[in-house]
């Protein structure tokens, strides 16, 4: 084993057991060491980006971006055909599926003028399939993998001309369990993927001579031992269009409900069966909350590592997606969440994703997508909202 390798995996011991104490001191984290450092952090970033130029919702491509994608795309591949063989494949990213569960996505009528558009043009109820999911890109107990949970809410039913095709009556929203992308840009994803093929991804953030401090202070300060999937606000970290020249990014924040707490000794699946627990007993409902960019330099489009201040545009509801009581764990269930491809270019022309790291996702969802059905000989599905399964719960 050679040295990277040896110390990536001594970190990653280190980070299993800070995972183990991080519920009891959570909440002094949360409340005394986050806001300083996080305030530490950003200021480090912000200081950093260069001149956006003038203008809200304008795009500027990174030099050699396309490059950058494809050897993104070719890396992550190989790695998809090293660790999965035949019919095995996961996504190779946001791997790990704690369950993909029915929801309703409510669009009310008190939607501010200036939010109504795609949509949230026009109050409605859709359908959704809803993927609660870890980090990736491997899938491991979940006490194992490194706390910072994703969300895709595939809305169906949806009219309207698409971005892309391969779907004609979905729009996709998707989100992390953190306010900042793991990786700012596509230029700094390239290196996290080499390091993921070189089973190294904790040296991406402390390499020397590349080093990624303020990311890694970013993720650690959001990556908590969680007691449930559906007890954390996931935000998009990138932006989107909304309407015509308006960038926004978007959160989905839960109603408290009585939560659990972390099991004394978690299994390898723990949050998935909190899921169904939850989800056997009650509703959940989580709003939807956008938040306009008003300022092109301290709300950058192209860089994921910036939290956009709330005091110079404060998140505003747009919607409210309701996970309502239900079993979701029949094999033929899970058949059917292995085989869902969730793409943010699933997306009405109105919700435009915006940003290199968004406008790579289009050729690296698409093809990685592709691959990884090639891979299981499984056939790329559109749901309908409609599809019924046999109900089966996991909570033992």
């Amino acid at each position: 084993m050679n040295t990277g390798r040896a110390l990536n995996d001594m970190l990653t011991r280190v980070l299993w057991l800070g995972r183990r104490i991080d519920p009891l001191l959570r909440p002094a984290i949360d409340k005394l060491v986050r806001p300083p450092l996080q305030g530490a952090a950003q200021w480090v970033v912000r200081h950093r980006l260069p001149d956006p130029g003038p203008g809200l919702a304008r795009e500027r491509r990174i030099a050699g971006e396309e490059q950058i994608v494809g050897e993104i795309i070719a890396t992550m591949e190989k790695f998809l055909r090293r660790e999965y063989g035949p019919g095995q494949a996961q996504r190779a990213g946001n791997t790990k599926t704690y369950g993909v569960v029915r929801g309703e996505f409510e669009v009310p009528d008190s939607i501010p003028e200036d939010l109504r558009h795609g949509l949230f043009a026009r109050p409605g109820t859709y359908r959704a399939w809803v993927r609660l999911a870890g980090p990736g890109p491997l899938a491991p107990a979940d006490l194992h993998d490194n706390a910072i949970m994703s969300i895709g809410v595939k809305v169906t039913g949806v009219p309207g001309t698409k971005l892309i095709e391969d779907e004609k009556n979905t729009q996709d929203f998707l989100g992390i369990s953190a306010p900042t992308f793991t990786t700012p840009d596509v230029r700094e994803n390239l290196q996290l993927q080499q390091e993921v093929w070189n089973r190294t991804p904790l040296l991406y953030f402390i390499r020397p001579g590349r080093s990624h401090w303020a990311d890694l202070i970013m993720q650690g300060l959001y990556a908590k031992t969680a007691a449930s999937p559906l007890q954390a606000t996931y935000y998009s970290c990138v932006p989107y269009l909304l309407g015509a020249g308006q960038a926004v990014q978007f959160r989905f924040v839960v109603r408290p409900f009585p939560f659990r707490r972390v099991p004394l000794r978690p299994g390898p699946d723990y949050l998935r069966e909190a899921l169904a627990t939850t989800l056997a007993e009650r509703d959940v409902i989580f709003d939807m909350l956008v938040q306009v960019q008003t300022d092109p330099r301290r709300m950058p489009i192209e860089h994921a590592g910036v939290v956009w201040p709330e005091r110079l545009s404060p998140p505003v509801p747009v919607a409210v997606l309701r996970l309502p009581r239900q079993h979701f764990d029949s094999p033929a269930q899970r058949a059917f969440a292995d085989n869902l491809s969730f793409n943010p270019w699933h997306a009405l022309l109105e919700h435009r994703p915006l940003g290199n790291q968004n406008r790579a996702r289009l050729a690296i969802y698409t093809i990685l997508s592709r691959v990884r059905q090639q891979m299981n000989a499984a056939p790329p599905i559109e749901p309908t909202g409609s599809e019924e399964f046999p109900a089966k719960a996991s909570a033992r």
